[in-house]
């Protein structure tokens, strides 16, 4: 099998050398290079040292020194150094979560996602399994309108699959008069898009959209769901309230106790990018109580909360949340940020119904390894010298869009020029008479009093070199390249689940152990605890030759393959054992 991943730099403008960091001659080709590499004596050993990296389009490469301590003593045991190693170097995953730049990682990467996601649904990994039993919703915020797009709706499905839908769709805009926009384009489509049309979600007019608007909308969405969660939480506590269910009293760290609402919701949520470059969110949102005695604590909540109330309070939420932005000098009122008329609030189930807990942490999952790929954008950080390359004002619709960042996201003040600027006055150089400071008392011949200018430039080291920019549009510049989006596109709340380090960790540990994990295996005498130091500096991204990369992708593909095959025997042997059980009467 031959693994499916890049053997050659890729044409992307996505920072990194792609899986060939050399220049190859030009006779070269990539079987010989894999055939050289297969034929030295310590292939095998090259390809063990690989492996950790093995199926990464652009690893790691560092170079230093290691070194072996005993955690107990910290006496060195041993040091080398990683000119003694396969290449000289050290071969470290990428570990980047987008599925365009590393496939290999983004799908341990969507693995975790998926682990964390249905962790805060059923417990395990550090969860109570008692969340099973909290009420649960699945809900998707979009955007709301900035103009007339071209659309596919189908009222009646008669397709089987939704994904793969044939059905005969409604005219995308039609009217009655075949009117036209204040720019004199048609403001009506009669076309009935196919799902692959490329005119889909694209701008009828583009003048007539509001291109600023979204893009403003996509940098401050993080402002409008922090405001969202707080409304349904009011809504669930009065409702807990009207059923006679109390505040809860918390005592904090310093000793007071305080009034708490019995009921918080924490939330899972992903982002993704629609065809029209507008962001929507795609939340888990799961109902909570309050321990009094640990306010961290995962609980139940009071037994009044049911799923049809967070169904309510979140659409009642979407419904009032909004947001003003600060004045702009193109726009002194800001802009008024708020969701879109289309939300979608489902139950979920943990076995069976619409929604599943493996169906929603697996839709989530997969958009957390997605970023612009739908709105036919990649890119890298936009700057002064690549701006002109993407931004267009008069462009399609990603490249309006790119111009508005930069234009919104420009300088709004004037610097004082330094030479009008007032300072403070100057000490003619030398000494002068005695003179005792009004300040600090200290009495001198210099001009100024050295105390008094060692404790102000002390000050002046303190104080950050860039100081915070009162302007709240300058990020849109910086994300541009992310059509204003400057937010993650995976975050949970704190109590929702475990953390991806904790993942991390416990996979490293796993593997450092795997050799020992039967005890028929482990060394009889007891060897001191020791730890892996190592003192190691970047040197490069990608694979030496795309030989190399051949071979390490194909190998990693193969143990992929192995694995899943392993999983589905597991699986196959679980279910006959189920169903050779006897039943329940």
């Amino acid at each position: 099998m031959v693994s499916t991943l890049d053997l050659t730099p890729r044409a992307s403008s996505a920072r990194g050398v792609g899986s060939n960091a050399d220049t190859p001659p030009a006779d070269y080709t990539a079987a010989g290079s894999a055939l050289l590499r297969a034929g030295q004596p310590d292939y095998f050993r090259w390809l063990d040292h690989v492996r950790a990296a093995a199926g990464c389009t652009r690893p790691i490469r560092l170079t230093g020194h290691l070194f072996t301590i005993e955690t107990g003593t910290g006496r060195l045991l041993d040091e080398r150094h990683t000119d003694h190693l396969p290449d000289a170097a050290i071969y470290k995953a990428c570990g980047n979560r987008r599925a365009t730049v590393c496939p290999a990682c983004a799908a341990v990467y969507q693995a975790d996602a998926y682990q964390l996601l249905r962790a805060g649904l059923v417990g395990g990994k550090g969860v109570p399994e008692s969340v099973a039993g909290h009420p649960a919703v699945f809900a998707t915020f979009t955007a709301p309108s900035f103009g007339t797009v071209h659309t596919r709706t189908v009222r009646v499905h008669t397709c089987a699959n939704r994904k793969r839908c044939d059905c005969r769709p409604d005219p995308c805009h039609p009217r009655r008069d075949t009117g036209l926009c204040r720019h004199g384009r048609p403001a009506v489509c009669w076309a009935r898009h196919e799902p692959d049309d490329a005119n889909l979600s694209r701008p009828l007019c583009l003048d007539c959209y509001d291109h600023d608007h979204q893009a403003v909308w996509n940098a401050f969405t993080g402002e409008l769901w922090r405001r969202t969660k707080p409304i349904a939480e009011r809504h669930l506590n009065q409702i807990a309230r009207r059923h006679g269910v109390a505040d809860v009293l918390v005592t904090t760290a310093s000793g007071k106790t305080r009034r708490v609402p019995p009921v918080r919701l924490s939330h899972g949520k992903a982002a993704e990018f629609q065809a029209r470059a507008a962001v929507h969110f795609h939340t888990l949102i799961r109902a909570d109580g309050v321990d009094p005695t640990d306010p961290t604590a995962v609980i139940p909540p009071p037994p009044v909360i049911t799923v049809d109330d967070v169904v309510q309070a979140v659409t009642l939420a979407a419904q009032r949340a909004t947001y003003s932005t600060p004045a702009h000098p193109d726009r002194p009122e800001g802009w008024h940020v708020v969701w879109g008329e289309q939300l979608d609030v489902r139950p979920i189930s943990l076995n069976s119904g619409e929604v599943t807990d493996g169906m929603a942490a697996g839709y989530l999952a997969k958009y957390a390894t997605k970023s612009t790929e739908a709105t036919g954008h990649r890119s890298a950080r936009l700057d002064a010298d690549t701006i002109a390359d993407h931004a267009d004002p008069d462009g399609d619709h990603t490249a309006r869009l790119i111009d508005a960042c930069w234009r919104l996201g420009r300088p709004t003040g004037t610097p004082q020029p330094l030479s009008t600027r007032p300072g403070d006055p100057r000490p003619e150089p030398g000494f002068g008479q005695p003179w005792d400071c009004p300040d600090c008392g200290t009495r001198t011949r210099y001009r100024a009093c050295p105390v008094c200018v060692a404790e102000r430039q002390a000050a002046l080291d303190t104080e950050p070199t860039k100081p915070a920019n009162g302007n709240p549009y300058t990020r849109l510049r910086r994300w541009a390249h992310m059509l204003g989006y400057g937010g993650h596109f995976l975050t949970k709340a704190r109590r929702y689940s475990v953390t991806f380090q904790l993942l991390r960790d416990t996979r490293i540990t796993y593997r450092r152990h795997e050799d020992q994990a039967d005890a028929h295996h482990r060394p009889a005498a007891v060897e001191p605890d020791t730890a892996v130091v190592g003192v190691l500096t970047f040197t490069g991204a990608g694979w030496h030759t795309s030989g190399d990369a051949l071979l390490a992708n194909t190998a990693a593909a193969l143990a992929r393959d192995r694995q899943h095959t392993a999983r589905e025997e597991l699986a196959h042997e679980a279910s006959q054992t189920a169903a050779d059980l006897p039943q329940a009467a």
